[in-house]
């Protein structure tokens, strides 16, 4: 659903999966120092929203899902993730309960399969699921905020596009699925152990795996920041290749331009890469910072100080 915001002067729409709102209005890195300051807002309307009501629905969510939900306070965000039987990730949800409902965005293209998986698994329970259309995502310096999709205006003050939104995820290591990961992609290897995964709280479809790879082994890939050459003029897309020594070792997810730190990227790379290894991103020479550690896994924690950025 196109967003009205892609009317305003200046603003220029961003590539898909996000063609439907803008990418900058005009001044890219003045939009992300205002949205750093808490000054600006960003319209991520083309984020799908699905509402799950009904008095079972957290118990529900909480048994179907890696995060524990059955003890989730009224206004109190969290994540979750749908895992598939050989637990790799299916779909990423970012949610609040209000109180009446459980109101979850997901990525663009997503929701239907999602409500047709939740819709399996009613059975009994006093739980609905349906496309909350109504409601509009922004984010602000702040965190996430739905608003009724009417107040998508000029009167939310001023913008910030989603380059500079997805400039500030890629410096706090926040993964996004389809972007940072692959069909093949499990938990560990992203860092959302923690943040999205509740290690104790008991069963869920894909459960076995977080476990055996938890306390048994290390997940064959690992989440890396990667700080770009500055003096190459074009970023290097999705799903480039990083290589290491002439051989293919993972492949590019996001890439952006930071106002401070110039342009940055996330990758997903093989364990077994050195962590002080040069590499090339799709060309460009990258060093790497280590957002999951080679070693995660078998109890291995990430440190606290990177926990607090993935989330």
């Amino acid at each position: 659903m196109r967003s009205p915001l892609l009317d305003l002067p200046g603003a220029v729409a961003a590539e898909a999966p996000d063609a439907d709102v803008a990418a900058h209005y005009g001044d890219l890195f003045a939009e992300q120092r205002a949205l750093v300051k808490g000054e600006a807002v960003v319209d991520r309307s083309n984020r799908e929203i699905v509402r799950i009501s009904g008095t079972d629905r957290l118990k529900w969510l909480n048994d179907l899902s890696s995060n524990k939900l059955d003890t989730l306070q009224p206004g109190e965000w969290t994540q979750t993730l749908i895992l598939d039987l050989q637990g790799r990730v299916e779909h990423h949800l970012t949610l609040v309960d209000d109180g009446e409902a459980v109101l979850a965005h997901v990525e663009p293209g997503a929701a239907q399969a999602l409500i047709d998986y939740l819709d399996k698994m009613r059975f009994m329970l006093r739980v609905e699921v349906s496309r909350a259309d109504e409601l509009a995502l922004i984010s602000t310096a702040d965190g996430d905020r739905y608003i009724p999709r009417a107040e998508l205006t000029a009167d939310l003050g001023r913008m910030a596009g989603l380059w500079a939104y997805e400039a500030l995820r890629i410096e706090d290591y926040r993964p996004r699925l389809g972007l940072d990961t692959d069909h093949k992609t499990i938990p560990h290897e992203v860092g959302w152990i923690g943040a999205a995964v509740h290690l104790t709280k008991g069963c869920y479809r894909g459960q076995e795996t977080v476990a055996r790879v938890h306390n048994l082994g290390h997940p064959p890939r690992r989440l890396v920041f990667l700080h770009l050459d500055g003096s190459v003029d074009t970023l290097p897309p999705h799903g480039a290749p990083v290589v290491l020594d002439g051989q293919e070792v993972g492949f590019v997810g996001s890439a952006a331009r930071h106002h401070e730190l110039g342009p940055i990227a996330l990758a997903l790379v093989k364990r077994a890469v050195p962590v002080d290894a040069p590499l090339l991103a799709g060309g460009v020479a990258a060093t790497q910072e280590v957002i999951v550690p080679p070693d995660a896994g078998r109890n291995v924690s990430i440190d606290p100080a990177l926990r607090r950025r993935i989330r």
